[in-house]
């Protein structure tokens, strides 16, 4: 129940956030048919096969949101979702809907802590990857582009 309160949550203010706080930002106008196209290892075609095998689109002003759960490897359950974010905390990332996703997912799932602290200490120890341009990087091989953020073994751990 929690769980699904959560997602709901998720889904209503991702439309709100992108139409109210991400005014200015420029959708990237790809598709996932268009990610799919690109070379095998590239960060681009693993994303577009991330989003066929969850059944998403990319969310225009947002995608980068997706592109993180491949570089990072987190799944999109409710749980990975909120260690993303812990991730990206870590990592150095803040936004008013990163610090509300961290605050309702402590609260509403707090058997997930360890994960959650895992996760923020993985973010705080590898190289920063939040602030990054996804679109000039979908053609960079996937696997480059994750062995100039984390090290060998939380590559392994990942």
């Amino acid at each position: 129940m929690r769980k699904r309160l959560l997602a709901w949550l998720f889904a209503t203010s991702q439309r709100f956030y992108t139409r109210h706080f991400k005014k200015k930002k420029e959708a990237w106008n790809l598709s996932k048919k268009e990610l799919l196209l690109l070379p095998k290892d590239t960060l681009g075609y693993h994303l577009g096969a991330f989003l066929d095998e969850n059944k998403f689109e990319l969310l225009p002003k947002v995608e980068r949101h997706d592109a993180y759960h491949v570089v990072t490897g987190y799944g999109t359950k409710v749980e990975d979702e909120i260690a993303l974010q812990y991730l990206c905390f870590g990592n150095g990332k803040r936004s008013k809907y990163l610090f509300g996703v961290l605050l309702l997912g402590t609260i509403l799932l707090p058997e997930y802590l360890p994960y959650y602290f895992k996760s923020f200490q993985l973010g705080k120890n590898c190289h920063a990857f939040h602030h990054y341009d996804y679109l000039k990087l979908l053609e960079v091989p996937l696997v480059d582009f994750r062995s100039m953020i984390f090290s060998a073994a939380q590559i392994r751990k990942t």
